[in-house]
């Protein structure tokens, strides 16, 4: 199988696109990518780490700034004119389009080529891209049925986040390996690979009431912030560390966790069945986050606060009640487990698999 795979800006699109592509090489191991990328963005850092041949477009997102948005105009249509060279020299039988602005030019480019298109939605609301995309792809997966609404009916398939499905692969990491005991409780707070300013804030003054719990904490504080909160001495049943690079690893030992509502994250909570209080960053477009954590939340599988409600009592408090009712924690994972799609990754496959057959 030939493939162009196109995700960016955010983790939340580029891991996606890359549990595909493994998913791809796993079923078709002789399979060849060609992954198209923006110029100035996270993927061009993360995505030749792994061997992928790669290209890069100058793209950007629309903006409220209407000199910006020409220069955007511009940007596009210089793209698309590149996306369409770069598909006819690499003949791809599909190409796949994950999230973000970047995927603009490519699959209109293909769609325009005649070539074969699949987009993902990962999010329970649609991206900008997604829906401009959606009239010109043959098919499209959600991850979210609340995603539903944005998209031809005829072209959506329910196929998860492909990020479960890796996260089940994930070897168990032991408690021990952070300082924490095997035999007692222990809440994982997270928020997100550089952390977030105000919530780190509000954590850290968290941090010293929880001494004297009879579970643990271990605080992930993003690798901008840990120095700021490593000066602070917090209770001995709390541990920090600035970044856990097998994050779903370690979700498997932990009881709670508190985390942002992005879709991979999500994702891995599903797939792992652990109780989880959401606090959804208010700064991202749509406010999908929220509507991400509504999704759950709405359906008994997970707690919610909203950052402008947080303070150190309110989350010392909802932490409280959750850890200490494990009647409570077993109907959100029997909850948990009725929304998760854990073959996400082989959906999509057997997805581009059969539009390749249509020919």
């Amino acid at each position: 199988m030939r493939v162009i795979i196109s995700a960016g800006g955010t983790g939340g699109h580029i891991y996606p696109a890359l549990a595909i592509i493994n998913k791809i090489k796993e079923m078709e191991p002789n399979s060849e990518f060609l992954y198209i990328g923006t110029h100035n963005r996270m993927e061009k850092d993360i995505v030749p780490k792994y061997n992928i041949p790669f290209k890069t477009i100058e793209i950007y997102g629309f903006s409220k700034n209407i000199f910006k948005n020409v220069r955007t105009v511009n940007a596009f249509i210089k793209s698309y004119g590149k996306c369409k060279k770069i598909i006819k020299d690499f003949n791809p039988d599909i190409v796949v389009g994950v999230g973000g602005y970047v995927t603009g030019p490519v699959i209109y480019a293909a769609h325009k080529l005649g070539y074969k298109t699949f987009i993902h939605e990962q999010n329970s609301v649609a991206g900008k891209a997604n829906i401009f995309l959606s009239k010109y792809v043959d098919k499209i997966g959600i991850s979210f049925d609340e995603a539903k609404e944005y998209f031809p009916f005829e072209k959506v398939v329910v196929t998860g986040n492909p990020c479960s499905e890796n996260a089940l692969k994930m070897e168990k990491i032991p408690k021990s390996t952070y300082g924490l005991s095997e035999n007692k409780k222990t809440v994982l707070f997270v928020m997100g690979s550089l952390g977030a300013s105000k919530v780190n804030d509000i954590l850290m003054d968290a941090m010293p009431k929880f001494a004297n719990k009879n579970y643990e904490v271990l605080f992930v504080t993003g690798k901008d912030y840990f120095d700021k909160v490593n000066r602070e001495l917090f209770p001995v049943n709390v541990k920090t560390v600035p970044y856990i690079d097998n994050l779903a690893g370690l979700m498997k030992s932990i009881d709670v966790m508190v985390s942002r509502a992005g879709a991979s994250t999500l994702s891995e909570i599903l797939a792992l069945n652990i109780p989880s209080i959401l606090i959804p960053s208010p700064y991202v477009p749509n406010d999908h986050q929220y509507k991400n954590a509504v999704a759950l939340v709405d359906k008994m599988a997970a707690v919610m606060i909203e950052e402008r409600f947080l303070n150190p009592d309110i989350l010392i408090n909802t932490v409280d009640d959750l850890i200490n009712d494990d009647k409570r924690q077993e109907m959100m994972k029997i909850e948990l487990d009725k929304l998760a799609i854990t073959d996400s990754s082989t959906i999509i496959y057997n997805e581009i698999e059969k539009l390749i057959k249509k020919g």
